[in-house]
């Protein structure tokens, strides 16, 4: 099951050309479910698992992989259905980065790696509990696919994230640039988080799901004045249906209108961009999810004219 992730350079190159690329898998029914490629390192058959009576309910366990403990979640126990049995060989645990952690998520089967247009990707319905943890849906072969807002699974386990620390908010400094930003993220977790931050900052958001949104957001308002003194910034999730990050940012440099603003893109996909990605699709600085204080440095170096931070 490795031998599928083999091609991750290939892969990266797909950055800006608003495509990606799913690993998708089943919970214990037909229906299938998928995660970003990106964003797994292996897939492996479920190993034995240590419990571990303390850990949170949706924690199976934990197992030794590649000399580093890390806990196993079910996925499916986490969006309220029935919890997926662990015997050793007889499911999969898909070994994933996110947000500066590694992790299992113990799932019952994997099906295959599909290569999409981020323009199939799109939100899902509302409704359902389930339904609160998916980021988005798509078609393959006429089948639904629910793709799994991972962050907020997490946030299940860690509990929000903390908030800037009081020795940047005491260096606040009056004037500078304006004091709102777009904020652009599929989910509704990442969203929460960057807009508890920018307010303890003084920051006004104004907030969409994806990338699309944001680029009609931001064409709307610059078809009423300078954007530069309405929209001090843009922060960016990566992964967006619609209209992923990369794409936004290069749309941003064509648009004479917009073309001066400052783009940060967000990622939980930490350690896979590089400066040299972000800088390609014209965006100005990248950060990995989540920290509030590297949040913080980066946007209110910016707005308070910093050049450190451009």
């Amino acid at each position: 099951m490795s031998s599928l992730l083999d091609d991750v350079d290939r892969r990266t190159q797909m950055v800006g050309q608003n495509r990606l690329e799913l690993l998708l898998f089943t919970l214990g029914s037909r229906q299938l479910f998928a995660i970003n490629v990106f964003k797994v390192r292996e897939v492996i058959t479920c190993p034995a698992l240590n419990r571990l009576p303390s850990a949170h309910s949706i924690i199976r366990g934990v197992a030794t992989l590649r000399g580093k403990t890390v806990s196993v979640v079910d996925l499916a126990q986490a969006l309220g259905m029935p919890p997926i049995p662990s015997r050793e060989g007889g499911s999969f645990v898909i070994l994933t980065e996110f947000n500066r952690s590694v992790q299992g998520l113990l799932v019952a089967s994997v099906d295959r790696i599909i290569n999409l247009n981020w323009d199939q990707i799109h939100p899902p319905p509302r409704g359902t509990h389930k339904d609160s943890f998916l980021t988005a849906v798509t078609q393959v072969d006429n089948r639904l696919v629910e793709i799994i807002d991972v962050e907020k699974v997490l946030e299940m386990i860690t509990g929000p994230a903390r908030d800037v620390s009081d020795s940047l908010l005491s260096n606040i400094q009056e004037g500078g640039r304006v004091r709102r930003a777009l904020v652009a993220d599929d989910s509704a977790v990442a969203r929460r988080q960057i807009v508890r931050a920018l307010t303890q900052m003084g920051v006004e958001s104004v907030v969409v799901n994806d990338g699309r949104q944001a680029l009609d957001k931001l064409l709307e308002l610059a078809a009423q004045g300078p954007i530069e003194q309405q929209i001090g910034l843009v922060i960016s999730d990566i992964e967006m249906p619609e209209m992923d990050g990369y794409t936004l940012s290069s749309t941003i440099r064509k648009e004479p209108a917009l073309s001066r603003l400052h783009v940060v893109l967000h990622s939980s996909l930490s350690g896979t961009f590089n400066e040299t990605l972000v800088r390609r699709a014209g965006a100005d600085r990248f950060l990995p999810k989540f920290s509030p204080d590297e949040l913080a440095e980066v946007v209110l170096g910016y707005l308070q004219g910093d050049d450190a931070a451009q």
